[in-house]
């Protein structure tokens, strides 16, 4: 196995193991190895996603979840220069403008939604928490959103999953919206027009499906 190999199959294993300081080191050797950083965060990438699917069949918990995406910020971070300097771009399914509805101010599970679905290959416009409607409508509109996630965790604002809805489709926005949050059920998406994602886990999966992007 090459080095260039051996690295790579390294931050993979460091990630499903949760292994914050081997990974971050392994990111450091990127460089001075050759290996691509495309190919090096497509590597952790698997490695969370794999950590996704054990949280999706409770074989792991939320936690362990929150834990894997610090470990994935901070080795990215690691890499960040790196990939300015090759000017490489990693291959994108699609946009997704994601957020929490406004009145919101919780973002740990959008949070953890947005590392997940970046690393299932789609670019995120993260478009923050507590985030007007009309924002969610600009900024699909500016980035041309093949899809839109809208979070909510508390019931007195779940409504508003529903206005952003409407308001999309009135401003000619014909993206999917994906729903999620703790106030949230499949039996509310539907009834407003969107789809459910469960948690982080099945969010990728969901996205995927939505945009017919299965493999």
């Amino acid at each position: 196995m090459t080095d260039k190999q051996s690295i790579l199959n390294e931050l993979e294993n460091d990630m499903k193991s949760l292994n914050q300081e081997a990974a971050i080191a392994a990111a450091r050797k990127v460089a001075a190895l050759g290996v691509s950083p495309v190919d090096a965060i497509d590597a952790l990438s698997k490695g969370i996603r794999e950590v996704g699917e054990k949280f999706a069949r409770k074989e792991m918990f939320v936690v362990e979840l929150i834990y894997a995406a610090t470990i994935m910020e901070e080795a990215v971070k690691v890499l960040e220069p790196e990939l300015k300097r090759s000017n490489e771009k990693r291959h994108s399914i699609g946009t997704i403008v994601l957020g929490t509805v406004a009145g919101d101010i919780h973002d740990i599970g959008k949070n953890l939604v947005k590392i997940m679905l970046e690393a299932g290959g789609f670019e995120v416009c993260d478009v923050g928490k507590d985030v007007p409607t009309e924002t969610f409508v600009s900024k699909s509109n500016e980035a041309g959103a093949a899809l839109v996630g809208a979070s909510s965790l508390m019931t007195t604002t779940v409504s508003v999953q529903k206005e952003l809805v409407d308001a999309l489709r009135a401003a000619g926005i014909k993206a999917p919206v994906m729903v999620g949050g703790a106030a949230v059920s499949d039996e509310w998406a539907k009834e407003i027009g969107a789809h459910y994602s469960q948690d982080a886990g099945s969010a990728v999966e969901t996205a995927k499906h939505l945009l017919g992007k299965e493999t």
